[in-house]
């Protein structure tokens, strides 16, 4: 079965999570992707743990299924001309270098362009190849303190707090891989490949959507709310008899129906209460009073209850609930996979559900230089000796 991307070749350069992200979307869509690594292997992700399965790392392997690798040295002249001549048949180049170091190199952008001038060039860099902050180095966990992403996380107790995975990683990796896709497309119309500069900063500031949005019209400081929303009550975790529960209520038709529910249908027809707006602005009156009718019942009444309502609520789930739920084993989102060195490991699963070109999983997580033999042979030495 052919992917959707089948016909694509990526040169990934990048390393750790956001850019690897990247090129594991594309190649679970079908494309040919070659991980660059230096001799003996320079992702880090490849030494960060426990856990290691075998000596595998569980981080290195969330992020480079569905690749090739090769080691080139870009210190040496040869390694640069290994690239050069890659980067004839490849569609993509994928790299998550400082600011000027591909330049260094001697294989940026306008290098690349003029030996293909299709190419579609990625950057991925913490702050941008513009602006004050261009020359900083970039790290998760920085761009979610200075993005603003940490001061509406947690709440006034806990003082701000970061989202349990690197979120603007995967979030920039995600935007990376839309603008790697529209500049292709539009590739087929002008012929002519294109630059991109993708910051985890711009992608981050971006994610504030809506609490972004309410500062830009009120100019209203946002505090963390916790596990509250800032623009929908109710909207939040609520105890219960045995545990915690999420209830969103989107609209006031289904609070209307909440509200009898609980058994207190006269909280929808109180003027504090009648509209969101109402809500939002009375929330301080109205939570106490659904949290106390919520810890007569547990869990599983609630949810079906409300499923039955179609009055949008969820539990809160460790990872072991989440790993055996059984509708994702349905959706294919957990899958078993041969590794050479780990054994038989799991994989989260694409949540690209195509139905022509499905994804697949067509290799595993590469070794550094694994396929140096079936990607690098058509290199002959003669070849380098005389390009230098």
């Amino acid at each position: 079965m052919t992917g959707a991307l089948s016909n694509i070749k990526i040169l990934d350069l990048s390393r750790v999570l956001a850019g690897p992200y990247c090129t594991m979307i594309l190649g679970d869509l079908g494309a040919e992707v070659i991980k660059v690594e230096s001799p003996g292997g320079s992702d880090d992700t490849r030494k960060w743990g426990p856990p290691f399965k075998n000596g595998v790392s569980a981080y290195y392997l969330c992020a480079n299924r569905n690749k090739k690798s090769i080691t080139i040295d870009l210190k040496s002249p040869e390694g640069i001309q290994m690239i050069k001549e890659l980067v004839k048949e490849s569609d993509v180049v994928v790299n998550n270098f400082k600011v000027g170091k591909m330049k260094e190199f001697g294989i940026d952008y306008d290098t690349l362009a003029e030996i293909n001038p299709q190419i579609v060039y990625c950057s991925i860099t913490g702050f941008g190849e513009t602006g004050l902050y261009q020359d900083l180095p970039g790290y998760d966990f920085i761009i979610q303190a200075m993005s603003g992403l940490m001061s509406i996380t947690g709440n006034e107790q806990s003082g701000p707090q970061k989202v349990g995975v690197a979120i603007t990683d995967v979030l920039t990796g995600m935007y990376a891989c839309i603008g790697i896709q529209g500049a292709l497309l539009e590739r087929t119309k002008s012929g002519k490949g294109q630059k991109l500069d993708i910051s985890l900063y711009d992608s981050a500031v971006s994610a504030l959507i809506n609490v972004g949005s309410n500062y830009l019209m009120s100019e209203n400081i946002p505090t963390p709310l916790g596990n509250e929303h800032a623009n929908i009550v109710p909207y939040q975790t609520f105890d219960t008899e045995d545990g915690q529960l999420v209830i969103a209520i989107g609209n006031d038709k289904q609070f209307r129906l909440f509200c009898h529910l609980i058994q207190q249908p006269e909280l929808a027809d109180d003027s504090r209460f009648r509209t969101n707006p109402d809500r939002v602005k009375y929330r301080d009156e109205l939570i106490p009073l659904i949290q106390s009718a919520l810890l007569q019942r547990p869990i599983a009444y609630w949810q079906e209850e409300c499923n039955s309502l179609n009055i949008p609520c969820g539990p809160i789930q460790n990872i072991e609930e989440v790993v055996h739920d059984p509708h994702l084993k349905e959706r294919d989102m957990l899958i078993d996979y041969e590794h050479p060195d780990a054994g038989p490991i799991k994989m989260i699963g694409s949540p690209l559900k195509l139905s022509r070109t499905p994804t697949t999983v067509r290799h595993h997580p590469p070794n550094p230089g694994e396929h140096n033999k079936e990607i690098l042979s058509n290199f002959k030495k003669q070849k380098y000796e005389e390009m230098n």
